[in-house]
C-alpha cells in the first residue's frame, strides 16, 4: 500500500512539474505597446472568398486591428466575431481594418467569415510563424492562439495591447484605440 502512495505521489510532482513547465512555454505574455509587429502574408477569407492578406498592404490604408481568437464555431470566439461584426462601421469611420486571426484552415475560416463575421470583416489563417512572432500560442505544439488584440499604427508599431481570454474588452478597447489615432 505505501509503494502505491509513493508512486502515485510522485506521479503527482512529476505530473505538477511537466504542467507548469508546459505552461510556461506558452507565450503567456504577448508583445508590449511600442513593440514592431512582424509583417506577413497569409491566407484569408472574407464573405466566404478565399484571399491573401499582407499586413504591409494594409497598413498603407490605416491602422490595423488583429485580433487573435482559439478556434472557430466555439462559444467565446462566435460572441467576439459577432461584437467585431456588429462594430465594423465604427472602425471603418476610424479609418481601421479589422482581421481576426486563428490557428484553424482555411475551410472552416471561410464559413466563419460568412456565418460569424456576418461578411462585414476578414478572418486569416494563423500559421507557426505567425502565432510565435506575435506570442499569442495557447500552448507548445498547438496552432491554437490564444485570445489577444493589438492596433497596430501606419508606422507597423503596437499601439494597443488586450490580452484576455473572455471576448468582452477586445472590442471596445480597441475601437477607442482607433479612434483616438483618427483625431491625431
Amino acid at each position: 500500500m505505501k509503494k502505491w502512495i509513493l508512486i502515485l505521489l510522485a506521479v503527482v510532482v512529476v505530473g505538477g512539474g511537466a504542467f507548469v513547465y508546459y505552461a510556461r512555454n506558452a507565450n503567456a505574455e504577448p508583445l508590449e505597446v511600442g513593440a514592431t509587429a512582424s509583417d506577413f502574408t497569409t491566407t484569408g477569407a472574407l464573405a466566404g472568398k478565399e484571399f491573401r492578406f499582407s499586413l504591409a498592404d494594409k497598413l498603407k490604408d490605416g491602422p490595423v486591428v488583429l485580433y487573435f481568437f482559439p478556434k472557430v464555431f466555439t462559444e467565446g470566439c462566435t460572441i467576439e466575431a459577432n461584437m467585431f461584426a456588429d462594430a465594423t462601421a465604427e472602425f471603418n469611420a476610424a479609418g481601421a481594418t479589422v482581421i481576426g486571426m486563428s490557428g484553424d484552415d482555411i475551410d472552416g475560416l471561410k464559413k466563419f467569415s460568412t456565418s460569424e463575421c456576418r461578411d462585414k470583416f476578414a478572418v486569416a489563417r494563423a500559421d507557426d510563424k505567425i502565432i510565435a512572432d506575435y506570442q499569442v500560442r495557447m500552448a507548445p505544439g498547438l496552432a491554437m492562439t490564444n485570445r489577444t488584440s493589438y492596433v497596430i499604427g501606419q508606422d507597423g508599431k503596437i499601439v494597443f495591447v488586450h490580452s484576455a481570454m473572455k471576448p468582452q474588452g477586445h472590442v471596445t478597447g480597441t475601437l477607442e484605440k482607433v479612434k483616438q489615432l483618427s483625431k491625431s
